[in-house]
């Protein structure tokens, strides 16, 4: 994992008006570097003073002299210079987010929007329809396209029109989905589990890939440099793996285009990406803000271990809720879905005792807000010593599930391993009950039960025996016979092996006020 970016870690205070996407627009409007500085009108005339100095009178019928007719000549150019300033416009432009081979989203209005010339009038035609506005004062510009039907991945031209003319081509009309975090959202397919295998086979006509470069800025920016690709072997191998894996499942269930933007910094702790009434972090600024007029589906996130390393612990439900309503609040959608990965166990120093299990507890309490979803992963680490676990596939179909149950609604898909919901004193022994275990519990690997720890008043825990009733799971110690509480995998190497029947793992837990939800 790349070094904590520590002076990253504070948003940066700014005016609510500069989280104005309209305003970034103006701000950063493109012209032409011949643009004069003076009003227009003023230019008319200055344009037809210059023209009648330049050509007034005939030709001295005399030798002027060399030196002479080099001065003349330097004036001639400058005043043609002036003259081609004068009539030069700005460029109708757009947002490198639109581009040939992008999907738009479907179901919801869209906005294009870009710079161009004060006043000038653009024109914009999809298909059969057309639609216009003009340029405001700063050269803004936007139009609003009513919402769009998926259409079986049929490809779309754009035309749009001003001073000058910009055609978009092989536009898909899907779904468009955005993945951020850190390092393990960042980790490309290259560096991860059966890479080859996966790689080869990743020629997807209908999945487009647009990968937002590393930027930070202390205001929120216009624009970032790239452009969309087509999903294939080539273009593939360096992108997030997570992120593939997820739009893949999704693309194949749902049968229709997937767009998918990868904006994701290694080592970065989550205050940079976060965006308030008050203020905004220097990731979000460059890597976040420009696309939030891009209307999108939603949102997967993989991140949490440089808050862990930072002490954070539980303290990361606060900072959670403010990045999800943050983003849900800009990107004009109170219901984007936000689904995120549980970081995985990783045994080492750096982690303080006591820490993973907190933040892990945070993770679960987001789960309270609607349209989220957690994906678990403590099954799935090859290698306790490497804080990137290689597979990066069962991470993205894990999201998938949460995408597919509750965003598509999907029926009939398990999309959650057991979450803690509830427990019960009975004698000795604590009945547990937990949310997503309709069909059953099981043991992954056919052993008893594992990393169940039983304590009583005093809240000296001990190894405990757990065994599975029905839906239920009971655990006792011959030691504790006045038990009060239960904690479940509950250290940074953890790694349980109860799950449901669907082979998805449970989420470690502790009993004592417990604060985590269960996103049902």
């Amino acid at each position: 994992m790349r070094p904590p970016l520590s002076n990253l870690q504070t948003p940066v205070l700014l005016p609510r008006t500069s989280l104005n996407p309209a305003l970034r627009s103006s701000r950063s409007r493109k012209t032409s570097i011949f643009q004069p500085p003076w009003p227009r009108a003023l230019s008319s005339r200055l344009q037809a003073g210059l023209t009648g100095l330049l050509c007034a009178g005939p030709s001295p019928p005399f030798d002027l002299g060399t030196e002479t007719i080099m001065k003349h000549t330097q004036v001639l150019f400058t005043f043609i210079a002036l003259l081609a300033a004068l009539n030069a416009r700005a460029e109708v432009s757009l947002p490198n987010i639109f581009g040939n081979h992008m999907v738009l989203q479907r179901g919801v209005p869209l906005r294009f929007w870009g710079t161009a010339d004060e006043g000038e009038k653009i024109s914009l035609k999809f298909g059969s329809r057309s639609f216009s506005t003009t340029a405001d004062g700063s050269g803004a510009w936007a139009i609003e396209l009513p919402a769009l039907k998926a259409d079986g991945g049929k490809s779309h031209k754009i035309t749009i029109k001003g001073s000058n003319t910009i055609i978009l081509e092989d536009v898909l009309i899907g779904d468009v989905w955005i993945g951020s975090g850190q390092s393990n959202m960042e980790w490309s397919l290259n560096q991860s589990e059966r890479r080859d295998e996966f790689i080869e086979g990743a020629n997807h006509p209908g999945i487009r890939l647009f990968h937002i470069p590393k930027k930070q800025f202390d205001r929120p920016q216009a624009d970032v440099p790239n452009k969309w690709k087509t999903c294939s072997s080539a273009n593939i191998r360096h992108f997030s793996a997570v992120l593939y894996h997820f739009g893949k499942t999704i693309h194949a269930d749902q049968k229709v285009p997937v767009g998918l933007i990868n904006s994701s910094w290694g080592g970065s702790p989550i205050e940079p990406w976060t965006v308030t009434e008050s203020g905004s972090g220097k990731m979000y600024n460059g890597m976040i803000a420009p696309i939030v007029d891009f209307r999108v589906a939603g949102t997967i996130w993989y991140q949490g271990e440089t808050n862990v390393i930072q002490n954070n612990g539980l303290a990361y439900t606060g900072k959670m809720k403010d990045l999800i309503e943050g983003w849900r609040r800009v990107f004009n959608n109170e219901n984007m879905p936000f689904y995120f990965v549980q970081i995985a166990p990783w045994n080492n120093g750096r982690y303080a005792d006591g820490q993973l299990p907190a933040l892990w507890e945070a993770q679960c309490a987001t789960l309270k807000l609607p349209h989220t979803g957690m994906a678990v992963t403590t099954d799935i680490v090859h290698n306790l010593g490497d804080i990137h676990p290689s597979n990066k596939h069962d991470v993205g179909d894990r999201l998938a599930r949460w995408a597919l149950a509750k965003h598509y609604g999907r029926k009939g898909v398990t999309y959650s391993g057991p979450l803690y919901k509830a427990m019960k004193v009975s004698g000795s022994k604590i009945h547990l009950a937990f949310a997503h275990a309709s069909s059953g519990l099981k043991s992954r690997d056919g052993k008893a039960l594992s990393e169940f720890k039983i304590a009583g008043a005093a809240g000296n825990f001990v190894p405990a025996k757990a065994k599975i009733e029905g839906k239920h799971v009971v655990v006792s110690a011959d030691s504790i016979t006045a038990p009060t509480q239960v904690r479940f995998a509950w250290h940074r190497a953890a790694q349980p092996n109860l799950c449901n029947r669907e082979g998805l793992p449970a989420s470690p837990f502790q009993t004592e006020n417990w604060t985590g939800g269960t996103g049902e």
